[in-house]
């Protein structure tokens, strides 16, 4: 009895030794056919690149988009520029009613020499507002400002404010922010779309190249077939040659956004910076990367998986 427990241990061992090895031979067999007609091969990598890369981009910027919006959307503060002629008791009283209401979070006031000095700092003006200093004009024509952060609902606190007597113009940008969401929302939509679809070009694109790599082998897979070889064994290597035209283009999309990115990126920072902002472009992380190449390899396993399973359903030998 130990006897035939160690001879089942042994051809179970050896079964396994025997598909790991061709799953080995496969991977590596598939590598050298992927470089067998380098022009072909770049062609089909290039076309999955570019039906890649379209949807990725896309997300690249609707998630820089959103993440410009996410600044604006944290910044709900709605401005009260008070009329001329409040005086400084005055708003400091009004800034303090105001930090009583259970719908506002806080409130900051701002002289008009605050006003004035962020105006020479951020317009670029500074040496236009010395030059009038300099005439004797010193009235500073700016109002005092009240900085409102809101609890609970914006848009009812900001027609709220508007009601102040003391209010001259109170500045919310609820609509405009609602406007953008939407379109953001539009935009992942289109870009779900735009994914599906230009995946399912890829998905025909390497089948169709795995399907003539097929076709070239028809003779041998016939041989195969008849010395009972199952689909699995046979499916293997195009499996694997899907594979390496999935991670090829994965990695050529990734390199079209990088150099999009870095074209990009230095001029996009230089549009910001002229309207005193901070914000620049990001590209795909590590992960995303990741997650891009990974999904891309599977887009072509499960691409040339339907070839093959498709025609070894075919061409399989039946017995009468």
């Amino acid at each position: 009895m130990p006897e035939a427990v160690k001879r089942d241990k042994r051809v179970q061992s050896s079964g396994f030794g025997a598909w790991f090895d061709h799953h080995m031979y496969s991977l590596v067999a598939s590598f050298g056919r992927f470089f067998r007609r380098p022009w072909a091969t770049l062609l089909t990598i290039g076309v999955m690149a570019v039906a890649l890369a379209l949807p990725l981009g896309l997300w690249v910027v609707l998630g820089n988009v959103q993440r410009f919006a996410g600044e604006v959307q944290t910044s709900r503060q709605i401005s009260i520029f008070l009329k001329d002629g409040t005086d400084a008791a005055r708003a400091n009283a009004l800034a303090g009613e105001l930090r009583k209401r259970s719908d506002i979070a806080s409130v900051t006031l701002r002289t008009p020499e605050e006003g004035l000095q962020q105006l020479r700092a951020r317009s670029g003006l500074g040496d236009a507002i010395d030059a009038l200093a300099a005439t004797g004009d010193e009235a500073n024509p700016l109002p005092w400002l009240l900085l409102v952060t809101p609890s609970g609902d914006d848009q009812t606190l900001a027609d709220s404010l508007r009601t102040l007597p003391e209010a001259d113009l109170v500045q919310h940008d609820a609509v405009w922010r609602g406007r953008l969401d939407n379109w953001l929302r539009f935009g992942g939509r289109v870009a779900l779309v735009l994914a599906l679809l230009l995946g399912l070009g890829a998905l025909l694109v390497v089948g169709n190249t795995v399907r003539l790599d097929i076709q070239s082998r028809r003779d041998e897979i016939g041989v195969l077939q008849l010395l009972g070889a199952s689909d699995g064994f046979i499916r293997r290597p195009f499996l694997y040659l899907g594979a390496w035209y999935g991670l090829a283009a994965g990695a050529l999309a990734l390199a079209l956004l990088t150099g999009a990115w870095v074209a990009l990126r230095t001029p996009l920072a230089d549009l910001a910076g002229s309207y005193g902002s901070g914000f620049s472009l990001q590209g795909v992380d590590p992960l995303q990367a990741v997650i891009v190449v990974g999904g891309a390899t599977l887009l072509g396993w499960i691409g040339a998986g339907i070839v093959a399973g498709h025609f070894l359903r075919q061409t399989r030998p039946t017995s009468h």
